[in-house]
């Protein structure tokens, strides 16, 4: 019998800037590392392969050493082969010589973990390789920004496309892009999109993202209309105002300095805080009654897990799914063309939990109910 051969790779920096407010990794985990922030890349991998892991019997794991694939893949019972010896210290360059050494094997797909940056370095192997995308390749998400359209829309989604390819269900192929940003220009506050190549992944729309929509909405007087719903609802409680050019919008409104990729905190119309880590946000709103203010990506559905992890599943739990705000226009949400809005806090169990029908402004006084749904709970 043929062992499906998966080649596996997780980036165990990825995703350490999101909880510190660092809007990213690249060049700065050891900065994030100091300010308490804890690598998730391998717990968001395991999470991926929990769903495929009645099938060890069937399935050869190729990876690295220790935190670049085989602990996770043994800490599950699967058999492993190691191809790479991983250094005490990882930086991008283990990710290009470990998807080199995978390269050299005969692999059925090739699974990664982490964000943009880790899409960009798997697929600059490829180019330089001149694979003939034959080889499809999927991510699980855990980096802090995912524009690229090569990941699944959760860690759990990635693991069911796996399992789907295990089960010879018919899974077709496509080309996605590979995007990334100016992660400099991201912590000034602009974002400047980039479209680097493309992967060939299995094509799964349930659970393989779109590649976000960028650009802030046209129609500054739907903007204007939910700014002044929100506005006119807020109590003396606080208000922790989400990233995003929608919630910016209110704050603009407001006549308060926002930050556009981060997360703020505001109580009687008034800035407490801004740019907060999820520590911070942690400490700030203890005991205290919180609301949430978020909005969704355009062209992906989150509303939480892509941009915005310092609102971890501690403090979403602390709010309550009964004080989380959803603002939208309607030409975003009908641009998902009627798939839910999803979650991808980190935590499967919280995402469970926060499915089902919510109240989103779209408006002044005009609201719709819309589904967060993830596809793969």
């Amino acid at each position: 019998m043929h062992r499906f051969r998966l080649g596996l790779v997780i980036n165990p920096l990825a995703g350490l800037g999101g909880s510190v407010g660092l809007k990213g990794s690249d060049g700065v985990a050891e900065e994030a590392l100091a300010l308490g922030a804890e690598p998730k890349a391998a717990k968001r991998m395991m999470q991926a392969l929990e769903v495929i892991k009645g099938y060890q019997g069937e399935i050869e794991i190729i990876t690295a050493s220790g935190v670049m694939g085989e602990d996770a893949a043994k800490a599950l019972g699967f058999t492993t082969r190691v191809v790479y010896q991983t250094p005490e210290k990882t930086a991008a360059l283990d990710t290009h010589a470990v998807v080199n050494a995978l390269l050299k094997e005969t692999l059925d797909l090739l699974l990664f973990a982490g964000g943009d940056g880790t899409a960009r370095d798997v697929y600059s192997v490829f180019e330089k390789a001149a694979i003939d995308e034959k080889l499809p390749v999927l991510g699980v998400p855990a980096g802090v920004k995912i524009h690229s359209g090569v990941y699944g829309i959760t860690p759990n989604a990635s693991g069911k496309v796996v399992k789907m390819l295990l089960d010879g269900e018919l899974v077709s192929l496509m080309t996605a892009y590979v995007m990334d940003i100016d992660e400099v220009a991201f912590r000034q506050g602009n974002v400047r999109a980039k479209r680097f190549g493309e992967l060939l992944v299995p094509a799964e729309p349930r659970y393989v993202q779109a590649v976000k929509m960028g650009g802030k909405e046209v129609d500054e007087l739907v903007l204007a209309d939910i700014a002044a719903d929100v506005i006119q609802q807020m109590e003396d409680e606080l208000y922790i105002m989400g990233s995003g050019s929608t919630v910016a919008f209110v704050m603009e409104e407001l006549g308060i300095d926002n930050t556009l990729l981060g997360v703020d905190l505001i109580q009687d119309q008034t800035l407490i805080a801004s740019d907060l880590t999820a520590k911070q946000l942690l400490e700030m709103t203890e005991n205290k009654p919180t609301k949430l203010v978020i909005t969704l990506i355009g062209g992906q559905g989150h509303i939480l897990g892509r941009g915005n992890q310092q609102l971890s599943p501690e403090l979403i739990r602390r709010i309550g799914k009964d004080n989380i705000i959803i603002l939208a226009t309607k030409t975003k949400l009908k641009a998902l063309e009627g798939r839910p809005l999803i979650v991808d806090s980190g935590d499967p169990q919280l995402d469970s939990e926060l499915c089902g029908y919510y109240k989103v402004t779209t408006g002044f006084h005009d609201y719709v109910m819309y589904q967060v749904a993830n596809p793969d709970l």
